[in-house]
């Protein structure tokens, strides 16, 4: 199967559960209201692109390389992240629904997560160094043996992190958020 190089293109209101991508490479690119979910996206490269009000939920994301792509208003359900291709791997993520997907030993440094609902989202083990979590819910979400050094939780909430099991040197929180750290003693905070 030959691959295709796709560049500076604008795809809207595309249904790739139908008609799946074509392989290959795709810079500069913008999906916008997109559907991708339960494709197949694997081996797919895309560089400096954008994701605007899409779909991605449950697809096939096996060695896809995502190089400074942003996500807007996205659909993002049960990805496995760390099956994508890690080199110069850089996302960032703006008003997403991440519920159920998993970073599990990704290193996602520097990334920012602005308004997103990260519900169970696993990062065990990732290393999430001076990442930011502005305004987003991490209910359930799992922190084991995850570096979160400098790492920004001011504004989130539902924030359960064990001090004990992770590296969390000079990371942020709000008074609020700090009672997070406590859960593991099980004690009441009035």
């Amino acid at each position: 199967m030959s691959t295709k190089f796709t560049e500076d293109e604008t795809f809207k209101g595309l249904d790739y559960t139908e008609t799946p991508i074509h392989k290959g490479d795709y810079e500069s690119c913008v999906f916008e209201q997109c559907n991708f979910s339960n494709s197949d996206l694997s081996a797919v490269n895309f560089t400096d692109c954008e994701f605007e009000n899409c779909d991605l939920s449950m697809a096939n994301i096996s060695n896809t390389a995502f190089r400074n792509v942003s996500f807007l208003n996205c659909k993002l359900l049960g990805l496995r992240f760390e099956a994508c291709n890690g080199f110069l791997f850089s996302v960032g993520f703006d008003s997403c629904q991440l519920n159920l997907s998993s970073f599990y030993q990704r290193a996602i440094k520097n990334t920012k997560f602005i308004n997103c609902n990260l519900t169970e989202v696993d990062f065990a083990e990732a290393d999430l160094t001076a990442a930011v979590f502005a305004n987003c819910n991490l209910k359930g979400a799992i922190f084991e043996n995850t570096i979160l050094e400098k790492t920004d939780f001011r504004t989130a909430e539902n924030v359960l992190i064990n001090p004990d099991a992770n590296k969390i040197r000079k990371a942020k929180f709000s008074v609020e958020g700090a009672i997070g750290l406590l859960a593991k003693y099980d004690i009441i905070v009035e």
